[in-house]
């Protein structure tokens, strides 16, 4: 007797819409690179949005977490709590976002978490912050803020696709 083989489960994020996840699922997408925690600058006249080195007062530039997630929108006034309609509408998110490229109706890269089983791969891959961090913005004065632009968070780092 010849037996078949099984199919495996899809992936939970394939095929569906953002607001469809659970709050675990929606959680789990968050691949805990940091680069929505940098400060980001906008140009006045052009609107143009850059990214800086300087990491939010909660960031930890080592483990590319918040130190304080479940306090984060009352101890940072313009921290943005993403929901699908700010994944779909907000600017700033990095290309190597998980949540931007299932809106996107693309995959998860292969250093995410989810795909590879492992928390590391994330830095492995040269997606977080982590090393890149150069400063909090409690240690710099806002006018410094220009001195510390970088264009890396906007970026696929080579390899990472």
């Amino acid at each position: 007797m010849t037996r078949r083989p099984t199919a495996q489960p899809q992936p939970f994020w394939k095929g569906r819409e953002l607001e469809d996840f659970s709050k675990a699922e929606w959680e789990s997408l968050c691949d805990g690179c940091g680069r929505c925690c940098l400060v980001k600058l906008e140009d006045e006249d052009t609107g143009d949005i850059h990214f800086t080195s300087i990491g939010c007062k909660l960031l930890d530039g080592k483990t590319c977490r918040c130190t304080d997630y479940a306090q984060r929108r009352r101890r940072v006034r313009d921290c943005v709590r993403l929901t699908p309609h700010e994944v779909r509408t907000l600017p700033w998110l990095p290309p190597t976002c998980a949540y931007k490229l299932i809106a996107d109706g693309d995959d998860l890269k292969w250093w995410h978490p989810l795909v590879s089983g492992s928390a590391k791969t994330v830095h492995e891959a040269g997606i977080s912050v982590q090393g890149k961090v150069l400063a909090s913005e409690t240690d710099v004065p806002l006018e410094q803020y220009p001195d510390f632009i970088v264009s890396w968070p906007g970026k696929f780092p080579k390899g990472a696709k």
